[in-house]
C-alpha cells in the first residue's frame, strides 16, 4: 500500500494521517468502513467518503502501532508481514481490509 501524497511522517498526529487520508478519498472510492485502532495514540476511521478521528463502529478493524501505521500506508511495511509478526490484528471483515489495497495502492 501506498500513500499517493507526500506520505504521512513517523511523527504526525492522528489527524494529519487522517487528512492525508481524506485528500485521497477525494478521488479514490473505497466502500464498507474500516478503522485504523492505534491504542491510546487514536483511531482513523474510513466510511461514507471520508476519514475521521471520531471512534466508531466499522465493518473492519486493523489494530497496529501508529508508527506501523505510517509504514504501512507508505509502503514500507507489508501486511502479510505485519500480521504474521503480530504488527497488525486484523478483525471483521477482511474483504474490507482488501478493498484498502486498492484505495492507496
Amino acid at each position: 500500500m501506498l500513500l499517493v501524497l507526500s506520505g504521512p511522517k513517523a511523527g504526525d498526529g492522528m489527524e494529519q494521517i487522517a487528512a492525508d487520508i481524506r485528500k485521497v478519498l477525494e478521488t479514490k472510492a473505497f466502500s464498507g468502513s474500516l478503522k485504523f485502532d492505534c491504542g491510546a495514540d487514536g483511531v482513523i476511521v474510513l466510511a461514507d467518503g471520508t476519514a475521521s478521528t471520531t471512534d466508531r463502529a466499522a465493518d473492519c478493524t486493523l489494530r497496529l502501532s501508529r508508527e506501523n501505521l505510517v509504514s504501512l500506508l507508505k509502503g514500507k511495511l507489508n501486511p502479510m508481514m505485519a500480521m504474521a509478526t503480530g504488527k497488525l490484528k486484523l478483525s471483521g471483515n477482511p474483504a474490507v481490509a482488501m478493498g484498502l489495497a486498492k484505495l492507496l495502492g
